[in-house]
This record gives C-alpha cells, sequence and structure tokens, in this order.
C-alpha cells in the first residue's frame, strides 16, 4: 500500500472511528443512565413506531417499553434483590428483548441461556449462574425437565406459553401487571459499573463459561455499533443470530434500537428462506458470522439474491476464500468486517473492506486501545518468554496470541476486563509480568498476525493450531485450501494422535456436494499447501456439526481419530508412496499405528 492509499484508509478509517467516538463518549460521563433507561426514553421520541418484528409478534418502542415495565414489577413482586440472577430460556422473539430489560431495570442479572444445549452442558450453566428463577419458553420445556434432576441449584420455574399446568405461567402473571413507568419508589440506584446479564461462550472447548456483562458493556455495544454501522431511523437490521449471544442480542439489535430503527428477527438461521427475509422485510442491514456467509454462498442461486437493498453486511469470521465471492454475489455495497470478544477488550474494525482483514488499529488509535502480538509456543500453548521473563512482541507477518492491556481506569473502561461468574475461570484469562512487572493483559485465545500496513489476519484459535513434522500447522490455512476445491461444501480441520508419532497428524472432515475426486483434491492439496500442511487422514461426512452461532464442533471428531472402528464415515490415508488418497481399513490402520508406514 503506497503512501496516498495508506492515507485514505486512515481517512475511512478516522471517519469510522469518529462516528463510533461520537455515540459512546457519553456513557461515561452519565454512570446513572442504563439501557432500560434509554428504552424509556426512545418510546418517548420514537413511540408506536416498529422497534421488533418477528413472526410471533410485533412490538413497537412504546410496547416493548411498556412490556418490560411488566417484568420489572414481576421481579419486584418476587423480591428479586439486586445482582441476583434469573435465567431466560427462549428463542429469538422480541419477548425475549423485553425479558431481560424489565430484570435488569431493577438490578437483576439476567442469564442467556443457549436454547441448543441440552444435559449436563444446560444444568452447568445453570448452575454458575446460582439463580432464583427461571424463565422457560414452552417450545424448550422438554430438554429443561430432563435437566431438572441434574440441577445443584434449586431456581423457581415459570413458563412462557402454554406447557401443561406443573409450573406457573409467566407470561399470564405479568399480564396483572401494570405497564405504566415505574414510580420512584419501585426504581434502585443503578449505574453502568452493575452486572446486568450473564453471556456464555460457546463452549467449543469444553463447558461454557458465564462471562459477566455490566450496563456500561450493553451500553457500548448498543452505542458503539450504533456508530460502527451509522445506524438511522430508516434502517432495518435483518437478525437471525442467536440473542443469548452479544452479536445477536445486543450489536444488531441495542444499534437499530438507540436510533429509531427496525430489527427484523427470525428464530433461526434458514439458507433456503434468508433473501425472501430481507426483500419482504425491506431490511439494509444484516449482521452475519462468517460460516453463515459460506452457507449462503454455497446454496443454489435464489431469485431474490440480488433484489435486495441492503447497504452493508456488518460481522466477524468471514473467511478470505469466500469473501469476494459472497460480496460479488450477492451485490453487498459494503462488508464491515470487525473483531470483538464478548468478555474481552480486545476490539477492532475492518472500516476500509480490506479483504480478509479482520481490522486494523492505526497509529492515531493504538495508544488508547493497547494490543499486542506476542511470540507462542504452540506445544506449550503459553506465550514465549525471554531470559528476562518477559513476554516477545512478533515481528510483522509473525503469527502470534493477540491480547489487551486490561487498564483499570474508571476514563477507559473499554480497556477493563470484567471476567466470568467464577472468578477461576477469569483468571485462566489474565497474562500477567508480560512487558514489565506488575502489568496485566487478557488473553484472547486467538492467534494472528499483522501486516506491515497495520491489519489483522486471523490465523487460528489456540488449541486448533497444532505440531507436525517439528512445524507448526493452522487449521484455518489448511481450511481455506481445502474450501478452494470444486464440489466441497465444508470442511474442518484438527490434529489426531498417532502412536509412535509426536506431535498431531492433520486430519480434515469434508462434506462434498456430490462424489469427491480424490485424486484432483490431492493434487490441489498438493500445489497449494506444504508437506507437513497437508493432511495424513481424510474423512468424508454428509455434514459438519456447528454450534449455533456455526463454530465446527471439533471435540468429538478428535476423540475418534482416525480409527474405522469408531467412525462410520469413509475415511482415507494420504499415502504419499502412491501420491493419492486410499482408503482407509483396519488392516491399514494397524499397519500405522504399529509405526510400519512412514508418515
Amino acid at each position: 500500500m503506497g503512501f496516498f492509499g495508506q492515507l485514505a484508509g486512515d481517512f475511512v478509517f478516522l471517519r469510522g472511528a469518529l462516528r463510533a467516538l461520537r455515540m459512546t463518549t457519553h456513557i461515561a460521563k452519565h454512570p446513572k443512565r442504563i439501557f432500560p433507561d434509554v428504552v424509556a426514553e426512545l418510546a418517548d421520541k420514537y413511540g408506536d413506531a416498529p422497534a421488533l418484528i418477528s413472526d410471533r409478534e410485533r412490538f413497537s418502542y412504546r410496547e416493548l417499553y411498556g412490556r418490560s415495565n411488566r417484568y420489572s414489577r414481576w421481579a419486584l413482586s418476587e423480591d428479586l434483590r439486586k445482582d441476583e440472577a434469573v435465567c431466560l430460556l427462549m428463542p429469538n422473539r422480541p419477548e425475549y428483548l423485553a425479558v431481560w430489560i424489565g430484570i435488569t431495570r431493577v438490578g437483576g442479572v439476567t442469564a442467556l441461556l443457549n436454547t441448543n444445549l441440552i444435559g449436563p452442558s444446560l444444568a452447568h450453566c445453570i448452575d454458575i449462574a446460582t439463580p432464583r428463577h427461571i424463565i422457560v419458553a414452552a417450545e424448550l420445556i422438554e430438554p429443561f425437565l430432563a435437566v431438572l434432576p441434574m440441577l445443584k441449584s434449586a431456581p423457581k420455574v415459570w413458563i412462557h406459553g402454554d406447557a401443561g399446568e406443573k409450573f406457573p405461567r409467566i407470561d399470564r402473571a405479568i399480564e396483572t401487571l401494570s405497564a405504566g413507568a415505574l414510580s420512584a419508589a419501585e426504581r434502585r440506584p443503578l449505574t453502568i459499573e452493575d452486572r446486568a446479564l450473564y453471556i456464555y461462550t460457546s463452549g467449543t472447548t469444553g463447558m461454557p463459561k458465564a462471562a459477566n456483562i455490566n450496563h456500561y458493556r450493553v451500553m457500548l455495544a448498543c452505542y458503539g455499533f450504533a456508530g460502527v454501522m451509522g445506524t438511522r431511523a430508516s434502517d432495518r437490521m435483518y437478525n437471525c443470530l442467536p440473542m443469548y449471544h452479544t452479536v445477536g442480542g445486543l450489536c444488531a439489535t441495542g444499534s437499530l434500537l438507540v436510533r429509531g430503527g427496525s430489527v427484523v428477527l427470525r428464530e433461526r438461521f434458514s439458507a433456503r428462506e434468508f433473501w425472501d427475509d430481507v426483500v419482504r422485510n425491506d431490511c439494509t442491514l444484516i449482521q452475519y458470522i462468517g460460516e453463515l456467509c459460506r452457507y449462503l454462498v454455497n446454496s443454489p442461486p435464489h431469485p431474490n439474491e440480488t433484489k435486495h437493498r441492503l447497504r452493508l453486511a456488518c460481522g466477524n469470521g468471514l473467511r478470505p476464500d469466500i469473501w469476494d465471492a459472497f460480496k460479488t454475489r450477492f451485490k453487498i455495497p459494503l462488508i464491515l468486517e470487525f473483531y470483538a470478544a464478548t468478555e474481552g477488550n480486545v476490539m477492532m474494525f475492518n472500516f476500509e473492506g480490506k479483504e480478509g482483514a479482520i481490522g486494523r488499529l492505526p497509529w492515531f488509535i493504538e495508544s488508547r486501545f493497547p494490543v499486542a502480538l506476542v511470540k507462542f509456543d504452540v506445544e506449550k500453548e503459553q506465550p514465549v518468554r525471554n531470559a528476562e521473563g518477559f513476554c516477545i512482541k512478533c515481528d510483522v507477518d509473525e503469527i502470534g496470541e493477540a491480547i489487551g492491556k486490561i487498564v483499570n481506569d474508571p476514563e477507559r473502561p473499554s480497556n477493563r476486563f470484567e471476567g466470568y461468574a467464577r472468578a477461576e475461570e477469569s483468571e485462566k484469562k489474565i497474562l500477567r509480568n508480560v512487558f514489565e512487572r506488575g502489568d496485566s493483559w487478557f488473553r484472547t485465545g486467538d492467534l494472528m498476525r499483522k501486516d506491515a500496513n497495520g491489519y489483522f489476519f486471523f490465523a487460528d484459535r489456540i488449541g486448533d493450531t497444532f505440531r507436525w513434522k517439528g512445524e507448526n500447522v493452522s487449521t484455518t490455512e489448511v481450511t481455506e485450501a481445502i474450501n478452494t476445491f470444486p464440489g466441497i461444501k465444508d470442511a474442518t480441520v484438527y490434529g489426531v494422535a498417532v502412536p509412535r508419532n509426536d506431535g498431531r497428524a492433520g486430519m480434515a472432515a469434508i462434506v462434498c456436494d456430490s462424489e469427491c475426486d480424490l485424486s484432483r483434491l490431492y493434487a490441489h492439496l498438493y500445489d497449494h499447501l506444504p508437506d507437513y500442511a497437508r493432511p495424513v487422514f481424510l474423512r468424508i461426512r454428509k455434514t459438519i456439526e456447528t454450534t449455533a452461532t456455526f463454530k465446527q464442533k471439533k471435540i468429538d471428531l478428535v476423540t475418534q481419530g482416525f480409527d474405522p472402528a469408531r467412525i462410520t464415515d469413509p475415511l482415507y490415508f494420504n499415502d504419499w508412496s502412491m501420491r493419492s488418497f486410499v482408503p482407509l481399513d483396519a488392516k491399514l490402520y494397524e499397519r500405522i499405528s504399529a509405526g510400519l508406514i512412514r508418515l
């Protein structure tokens, strides 16, 4: 990038950053103004204008405010005290927002449960919140009843909707309560420092953790993204991401509400109905997760895919191998990629539309948001330390872990780390004595590289990168190489242990359009990847299981390894002597395990 190109990029970034700054500086200056107060202001300003729209119900700004007031009074009637938790297990719908706004208005903390969890994982998430109450949507009563005997906590159970008479119905209970503004006697003194929500991590590498989200972070997500996207009252956001996560529940919704716009909510993503929804609801914005875009790109042509009125797609995780296809095929005017973590203090934006970049921190903003990439030992899964015991910053284009400095300054609350419901989980995410004695930095758990122009590029999650033949293998790099091969619909890459071998051998689970030409795939990978990064094993699947936010689940795949006795999918071995993928049966598995075949 030349001088003038850099200057132009800085100008675009500065314009976006200033929008966000203008929208967020007021938050710390008015510490007693929290998001439920904003909803009251919005009801006065926008009244009967549509706020939240779905197939279930539609709330105007006035209706959202009134509905949330009923939930506030319900919490008061149940003597819910400040900082006591209420778990919410409900699919996407306008009512969802009304519930947690009402509870947090009077000092309660709402734990937003993942609606896809079942069994021990769901029980774990309920227990770590130690809730006084739990609200369960009628359609989710069966998985909840299955975990009820597992719970260590004993919350009072409320059902929303018709699910028999075993538990009281909260939707009936609140109808008896006033929708009017709370009186001074009903209000509780709250500030942006008070806890509002528990939002859970996705749990891709273990049990989910409950991140502490205070009212400041709620406000920052809503107003910050309103500035980033330049939202306005004429905008309509299409949101099919789960509302129990930050992006779907705060960024995509709050950023429109604080500007008087409308949010079209869908219970879950559907590639087949996506463009029909966007066009029918006259949406101007969409919020994405990268794999959502991949599903759309891999879908057959749709008659409405270019008949929309979109001006912007905002999200995170859009990979370079489909970036241009997504933008070009669907005629997306601008892609605004960002990087952030629910509980973290590292945030960056790619305002310029730089293909594949997750964001940039120009020189004029670096001191305000201290982020560093530090050299990382993949095998120990820890940053490398020098002789003095300090971490070592990465060179240009060198991959390392991204960390953000924790600054306990009331004037800079975005640099803090609020931690998790359990203190021991919080400590694991803090890196101490990093560049000087006594400093502390938040560990993102993400490996990145930064180019000479200051753009950051995602490399891998820690734990996904593995060592093979003395080299670090990035699963992201290998996945992208596989996905560029014609006929591959989806792929996930991971490392598996092989007896009598150090490190982990690469294995790829792939989904094909039809029968995959493995000889051509072998040649493709030979041309695109170094020897150590080429998958040693292939597993052909019909689908690849993902979380609700489309993060691939690898734990079971890693556990099953390459053993044909544990896997019913077709398996193949990269036979370097035959220069092809050959079927992997029990006999070949035994020879590999016995060390009779050189890998």
